[in-house]
């Protein structure tokens, strides 16, 4: 899908407010629509596998989605596949072409463990969810949580790798949930004024200066290995979905605009040539207010005053 340069300028000039009132219902309904099918696929399978490349919106996206399925008597419980990392051994660890530990491979992840678990929770008995201390490096075991997953019950495993063959091939019939901004903002012409990485790159440069105090060259120093492990362990596997979801939405680069710019304006020009191409694209949309956002917008959970927690 691609969003209409001309019909986003239109309608952030003539009433901004209406606009983010209408791309919040159509998300609403993006939402209401995934949780169906999730909800009637829990006869299959009460599992279901998450993943989404970084800025993706996953957070916001996954409780909205929680939320309806709530509100249609299933309950939810989310677990980050991260608790499944081995204990890292530096013998065994996989290792990057620079020879380092890739901490990003899915050999990294207890896949066995994983496996066991999902078969479990389907078959309605108790599992112990690990806790993976990320300072020590290790799996606890001790710090463990029980799950057993009632008739109206599904588990939400997030994580990278959660559609990668390895997991889904050994459950095939766990509901695969993919979540991606998606669209590209196009001219009347049919030319990419703004693409879709862009917004996602915009997303964290917001979040990791309004969360962490992080100026835009904290940000994109890290993009190129974070682009890395996109493409090799997350792209890939998007086709495994059962749902790919765009949370991407019309209205957001120009809430964002106003945070972003002056943040890729203090870098010097040239050092980053993401950031040129991101700022020439901004110059082509219009700015507008955040005020005009609902504090339950998807956009609030990188400029921040949202009604959730980060």
């Amino acid at each position: 899908m691609a969003y209409s340069l001309k019909e986003i300028n239109d309608a952030v000039r003539s009433d901004p407010k209406g606009f983010a009132e209408e791309c919040d219902a159509a998300f609403a309904k993006k939402v209401e629509a995934a949780a169906r099918k999730i909800a009637d696929h829990r006869k299959e399978s009460h599992i279901i596998l998450l993943s989404g490349p970084s800025g993706s919106g996953k957070t916001t996206t996954a409780l909205k989605i929680e939320e309806q399925l709530e509100k249609m008597g299933i309950q939810t419980h989310t677990i980050s596949m991260d608790n499944y990392f081995n204990t890292i051994d530096p013998e065994t660890a996989p290792r990057n072409r620079e020879g380092n530990i890739d901490y990003e491979s899915p050999f990294c992840l207890d896949i066995e463990l994983l496996n066991r678990h999902f078969s479990m929770l389907d078959r309605g008995e108790t599992i112990h969810v690990p806790k993976y201390e990320f300072a020590r490096q290790m799996r606890s075991d001790i710090l463990s949580q029980p799950l057993k997953l009632g008739p109206d019950e599904l588990a939400i495993f997030e994580g990278i790798h959660a559609l990668n063959d390895v997991i889904v091939g050994k459950n095939p019939k766990a509901f695969k949930l993919y979540i991606a901004a998606r669209s590209n903002v196009v001219d009347e012409d049919g030319a990419v004024v703004f693409q879709h990485p862009w917004l996602r790159l915009s997303r964290r440069i917001v979040r990791d200066y309004k969360f962490r105090g992080s100026d835009a060259n904290f940000t994109l120093k890290m993009w190129p290995n974070v682009r890395r492990g996109e493409k090799l362990y997350i792209s890939p596997y998007k086709e495994n979905a059962d749902i790919m979801f765009d949370s991407s939405l019309p209205d957001e680069m120009s809430v964002l605009k106003p945070y972003v710019v002056p943040l890729l304006e203090a870098l010097p020009k040239g050092k980053y040539s993401i950031a040129d191409d991101i700022l020439r694209g901004y110059d082509r949309i219009e700015p507008m207010d955040d005020l005009c956002i609902a504090a339950n917008s998807l956009v609030r959970e990188f400029i921040g005053g949202s009604t959730y927690s980060y």
